[in-house]
């Protein structure tokens, strides 16, 4: 029999079914049109914000680094632009194949090479790293064609910075290097918009106006928007802010005078300060010897760096703010103003000199072997005699020396805009305490009074403090403080803006005082120990020579240069300015282990004094007489400094390395 199918029951059966795949489709669809609304709607600005930045990159465009100029306006420190051939180590297999690839087609020196993995081993491995400056055209154009063998390695485009005058002022100018971890993770410390803007740099100043100056020299990042392939690369520029470059500064240093005082000390060690008393100006900061600034820029080699560090000469060391020396006889004017401030001594006031001075059963040396005999105040900085100052030291006390010399500055950070800049030893009865352990050395002996009088004992300064209370007291005891940067120049409007600084403080001395001190050490050129040297002046000057102890002689030994080592013997220093009546400049300065002041350190204070006051420059002859301590007054005509050439004609243009 044949089965009847009901159709009505199969049709019902049937639009079920539609029914409910015709729902499960709309459902779906509504899901999708759901997503859609979300995505297209909802996220709108999100997902777009995402596409974006999948589509670009910001990118931060780094400033150009602002130039630093002396005083006349001649460069110090500048930018040049060159190819740097750069790997990012993480993304290179087999490092030292690749370099050696590399070397096939530019050339990579040992040095080059050395300085590469010295970076490494300071840097992070995704870091973009130098191995080779100053790439030519023909070695960008060999390098292109090959660059697909070399993944992590790029040629790029860069500022760098050079330092034109090689050597000199070193220690002023400083440098700029890779910023290292350490100072990324100060960076980090800052406010966001100061992080903001270091974003994409690469270098920092490390040292001197360099390192003091560095937001004014470093300008303002600007940000590039750009279109990116999906390989990561910059298609097209869709937005730019340009950078705005760093300010320039100017430095209150002379650099043709600097070079000239750094030509005077020859091969010898020293520092030289020389301030304006009537502003604070550094006039000239000289640190010798010197090195070369250049070596640092791109990370200095291994061996280069050995050479500097491990010298007995200690070129990185910063003699004027960093080096202290006892000041030797240069003290005994600071002490004559102190006997007369604390009403201790007048001037009139006569001591015999018999050539030594008893203490406690001790003789302590003064003035050869026949003494001065009757002697003021005046005749004993004149002639400067020990047994004066030793005395006086007895009578005021060590407390009381101390209380007066603080303020001159002896002991005291002078605030100058250089950091590193150390304190040196002004003693006292609580500095003994603070400094010494055990009981019996923390007690002040008498006897440790004496040696003070005269600049020795525990005292120990920077030429730098040495030359501000110099500054000081020709300023009739109105202070300043010293400053190495005149003003910042806006690159864009050539704006020039000075620096402020304190104002100026006033020690309160009593003008007749400051008068019969410095009338005295007018003397002392013209009747005193400088008088040979600054024979014929076309000014009148002041000055105070030293000669202090680098060891311990024995009261009973008598001192001969020839029996002691080199750096046993006895420094040389002078203190000094000028004009007399109306002082233009102070300054201080020592020649290490040279021996007498008048001899090695008055000569070149006077031919600083020639080059400020009358516009003279010394010949060949006199300048090489002088770097050996061979010259008095000037041998010869001078030549006119004004007409000088700068760069000078004989030195070759220092090339970045």
């Amino acid at each position: 029999m044949t089965e009847l199918r009901n159709v009505e029951a199969d049709l019902a059966q049937f639009r079920t079914r539609v029914l409910l795949i015709g729902l499960a489709v709309v459902f779906a669809f509504g899901l999708v049109a759901a997503r859609m609304v979300y995505l297209q709607v909802t996220r709108h600005d999100d997902l777009l914000a995402q596409a974006e930045s999948n589509r670009t990159a910001v990118l931060p465009v780094v400033p150009n680094r602002g130039q630093i100029l002396d005083r006349k306006g001649r460069v110090l420190a500048t930018n040049y632009s060159a190819y740097t051939l750069e790997i990012i180590p993480s993304r290179v297999d087999d490092l030292d194949a690749t370099i050696k690839a590399l070397g096939e087609l530019v050339e990579v020196t040992p040095r080059d090479e050395r300085r590469f993995r010295k970076l490494v081993e300071e840097s992070h491995s995704f870091d973009s790293l130098p191995l080779r400056t100053r790439l030519t055209d023909e070695e960008v154009a060999r390098f292109t064609v090959q660059r697909y063998r070399f993944p992590g390695v790029e040629v790029r485009a860069r500022l760098l910075r050079q330092y034109p005058n090689g050597e000199v002022a070193s220690h002023v100018i400083g440098y700029i290097g890779r910023i290292n971890q350490r100072e990324k993770e100060a960076i980090g410390d800052w406010p966001e918009e100061d992080q903001a803007n270091y974003r994409g740099t690469e270098y920092i100043g490390k040292l001197g106006a360099e390192q003091q100056y560095e937001r004014e020299l470093h300008g303002i990042t600007g940000f590039e928007r750009v279109e990116t392939s999906a390989g990561g690369r910059a298609v097209r520029s869709l937005a730019h802010t340009p950078a705005t470059p760093g300010n320039t500064v100017v430095l209150s240093i002379d650099i043709q005078l600097q070079k000239l005082i750094e030509d005077m000390y020859g091969e010898r060690r020293g520092a030289l300060v020389a301030i304006d008393p009537r502003s604070g100006e550094v006039l000239a900061f000289v640190s010798k010897p010197t090195f070369d600034p250049n070596l640092f820029v791109e990370g200095i080699d291994v061996e280069n760096w050995r050479t500097l560090n491990e010298s007995l000469d200690k070129p990185l060391l910063n003699r004027a703010m960093r080096g202290t020396y006892p000041p030797g006889s240069t003290y005994k004017p600071f002490m004559a103003l102190g006997a007369l401030e604390t009403g201790t001594r007048s001037a009139s006031t006569v001591i015999n000199d018999p050539g030594f001075w008893m203490f406690g059963g001790h003789r302590f040396r003064s003035h050869g072997d026949g003494g001065l005999g009757a002697v003021d105040m005046k005749r004993s900085i004149v002639k400067s005699s020990n047994t004066y100052y030793y005395s006086l030291a007895n009578e005021m006390g060590v407390d009381a020396m101390h209380d007066f010399m603080k303020p001159l500055g002896f002991g005291q950070i002078t605030g100058i805009d250089l950091r590193g800049e150390v304190r040196g030893v002004l003693p006292s009865q609580a500095w003994k305490r603070n400094t010494y352990k055990r009981p019996e050395q923390q007690r002040w002996y008498a006897g440790e009074t004496i040696s003070l009088g005269i600049g020795q004992g525990y005292n120990s300064f920077t030429m730098l403090q040495l030359a501000h209370a110099m500054a000081t007291l020709a300023n009739g005891g109105i202070k300043y403080k010293p400053h190495l940067t005149m003003a910042t120049e806006n690159v864009i409007t050539r704006e020039r803006t000075p620096l402020p600084g304190p104002p100026p403080e006033n020690l309160g001395f009593k003008p007749e005082h400051v008068r019969t001190v410095i009338d005295a050490m007018a003397a002392v050129t013209t009747e005193g120990t400088s008088t040979r040297v600054f024979a014929g002046a076309g000014y009148a000057s002041g000055g105070k020579t030293g000669t202090a102890q680098a060891v311990t002689i024995g009261q009973r030994d008598r001192y001969d240069a020839r029996k002691l080592e080199e750096h046993q013997r006895d420094h040389s220093l002078y203190i000094a300015f000028a004009p007399a009546d109306e002082p233009r400049v102070a300054l201080a300065l020592v020649v290490e282990n040279a021996g007498f002041g008048a001899a090695h350190a008055a000569p070149i204070a006077r031919r600083v004094f020639d080059y400020l006051l009358l516009d003279q420059f010394p010949n060949p002859q006199d300048l090489a007489a002088v770097s050996v301590g061979q010259a008095g007054a000037p041998i010869g005509k001078p030549l006119k400094a004004s007409e000088m050439p700068w760069p000078p004609e004989s030195s070759t243009p220092v090339s970045a390395p």
